[in-house]
């Protein structure tokens, strides 16, 4: 069973920083795509940066400069860094795993139940 813990959420000011952490496991980590995505209420649930098992890595323009995703597959972990914190990031964050749970297996899409960010003074 495919299970991804999200950690690090909370209350912080404008211009603050947080890290997000999202531990998987029940997936083969290191041949997983890992992204960062969020839902604001009442809007869609859009993807804020995204970790590919070939060492890239792509963030939304909103966030560029500011946020870092980075992974560790020795701990199955992969982190948001947040920088510079906006009102306007305050959402829901939600991490996503796109990988294999076995090496005989295909590709599946799986999600955390989400952190909760809020950005506010």
């Amino acid at each position: 069973q495919v299970q991804l813990v999200e950690s690090g959420g909370g209350l912080v000011q404008p211009g603050g920083s947080l890290r997000l952490s999202c531990k998987a496991s029940g997936i083969i980590f290191s041949m997983s795509d890992m992204g960062w995505y969020r839902q604001a209420p009442g809007k869609q649930r859009d993807s804020v940066a995204l970790s590919f098992l070939d060492g890239r890595t792509t963030s939304r323009d909103s966030v560029s400069g500011r946020f870092t995703i980075s992974r560790d597959n020795t701990q199955n972990t992969v982190y948001l860094q947040m920088e510079s914190l906006k009102p306007e990031d305050t959402a829901v964050y939600y991490c996503k795993a796109t990988g294999p749970t076995s090496r005989d297996s295909g590709y599946s899409e799986y999600w955390g139940q989400g952190t909760q960010v809020t950005v506010s003074s």
